[in-house]
């Protein structure tokens, strides 16, 4: 067992962990690769860091996959993700069922490739019964999305007779993100150097610990996500109050 991981204080785990997976081209570059080898190393380290938090007890993993902004990316590059999403998917299921792990997704699906679909529909079905943790991938989202999105289905609900304005709260707001059923974030991750949350749970990360680091994401293995733990560990959450209040 790693030092890091030996420090770790497992009461005090992060119950749901959410990554902004940055830095996939620039590994690439850094190698005189194409940007596809870049994602397809980051590929591993979603493995081995779901697999890491699955062992740890870790409930809920959300990873950036894809946001609505991706789309305007060049097209082969574009492509070329949708199609290592549908082999990795076909590669993982095995092992998600095997450990326990359900997969979900939030983001608006619709716009994806039919076969991109059609592979997150299997597996989500298939790995609907576990309950070791939830490993969530957000495709085709954007926290702006998410916000728009919740208050226009709520609009519907108000016309709709459903809903009574003044009964909307921050609990029943929830109820309609994207995120619905999930605690929000208790730490979010950002690799590569990055500091900024790029239009990612706007909503939900209103008291998330942030964790920014230099390494980029294919180098971001076990170790590193163990370091951002115990820094994660090593805060004081005060949501509004005093340390003494605590």
């Amino acid at each position: 067992m790693s030092e890091r991981k030996q420090h770790i204080i497992t009461s005090k785990l992060p119950e749901h962990i959410a990554i902004i997976m940055d830095g996939n081209g620039r590994w690439a570059k850094q190698r005189d690769s194409m940007r596809i080898q870049g994602h397809r190393a980051g590929a591993k380290s979603v493995r081995e860091v779901t697999e890491a938090c699955a062992e740890l007890g870790v409930k809920y993993l959300t990873l950036y996959a894809f946001s609505t902004e991706n789309w305007n990316r060049p097209k082969a590059e574009v492509s070329g993700l949708m199609n290592l999403l549908v082999d990795k998917l076909d590669k993982e299921l095995s092992t998600l069922t095997k450990n326990n792990i359900r997969l979900t997704t939030m983001g608006d699906t619709t716009q994806l490739p039919e076969k991109v679909q059609k592979k997150l529909r299997l597996v989500k079905e298939r790995s609907k019964d576990g309950d070791r943790m939830c490993l969530n991938l957000a495709l085709s989202y954007s926290g702006r999305w998410d916000i728009t999105n919740a208050a226009r289905e709520i609009a519907k609900d108000v016309k709709a007779g459903k809903l009574q304005p003044e009964d909307i709260s921050q609990d029943v707001f929830a109820d309609f993100l994207a995120t619905h059923g999930m605690p929000d974030p208790d730490l979010m991750i950002r690799t590569s150097g990055e500091t900024r949350i790029s239009n990612y749970l706007l909503y939900q990360l209103a008291y998330t610990e942030l964790y920014f680091t230099d390494t980029l994401w294919p180098d971001f293995g076990r170790e590193e996500l163990y370091k951002a733990i115990l820094d994660f560990q090593s805060r004081e959450r005060r949501f509004g109050k005093t340390s003494e209040q605590l």
